[in-house]
């Protein structure tokens, strides 16, 4: 030890030892969270969206997240919520109840998400390639029902792609919901019941809320 500190009071020595201490403990507990914190956003992300009893109000939540490739459709998809359904054109006539049921129930969800509603886009994926109905085209076309309709993928791997990111969990049939990663996050079954549409319409209000990060709408 020099005689410099050797002049120093030992409570000076005791609080610079103490000082270098806790600097290092904090600088090893920021490197920790940094290692931890894909999986801490990704606990999060999972549990803090899930409600009451640990449910969603209404939709089933895909964990972990399905991604989804842009290529698949000729249509912008990264950067934006989007609510998606798969259908025939040829079998989607306005008295089919089922599928109109889908596409009201997108409809009424993005109405009702009033000045948000511009951050949701509707996409309706036409399986077999034939012209919509032009009765539910009046009802349902992109300038005032927000509904766009776009072909299925022309290649035949994309095309078989896309069909097994589409089913898997057997949600084909679902309303499909991707977020603006892009990857689908979450799907809804098509219902009628004013209880479920609420349900539907908290979920996606609670998620706008949340997330706004890669948005581009």
């Amino acid at each position: 030890m020099s005689d410099k500190e050797l002049l120093i009071p030992a409570s000076q020595t005791d609080a610079a030892i103490n000082a270098r201490t806790r600097k290092g403990r904090i600088q090893m507990l920021l490197l920790l969270l940094a290692c931890a914190s894909p999986v801490i956003a990704s606990y999060l992300a999972y549990y803090v969206f899930k409600l009451e009893g640990g449910k969603t109000n209404f939709g089933t939540l895909v964990y972990p997240a399905q991604a989804f490739n842009p290529a698949w459709l000729n249509t912008p998809i990264q950067g934006k919520w989007t609510l998606l359904i798969a259908r025939p054109a040829g079998e989607c006539q306005i008295k089919d109840e089922k599928c109109i049921e889908a596409l009201f129930l997108m409809r009424q969800t993005r109405v009702a998400m009033g000045r948000e509603s511009k951050r949701v886009q509707l996409l309706w994926v036409n399986t077999d390639g034939k012209s919509v109905d032009p009765e539910v085209t009046k009802v349902y076309d992109e300038q005032t029902a927000g509904l766009k309709v776009v072909a299925m993928p022309t290649d035949p791997q994309l095309k078989a792609d896309f069909e097994g990111w589409l089913n898997k969990e057997g949600a084909g049939q679902q309303i499909q919901l991707i977020d603006p990663s892009p990857a689908k996050m979450m799907y809804f079954k098509v219902t009628n019941s004013p209880k479920e549409f609420a349900g539907m319409k908290k979920d996606l209000e609670k998620l706008l809320k949340l997330n706004h990060k890669g948005e581009n709408l």
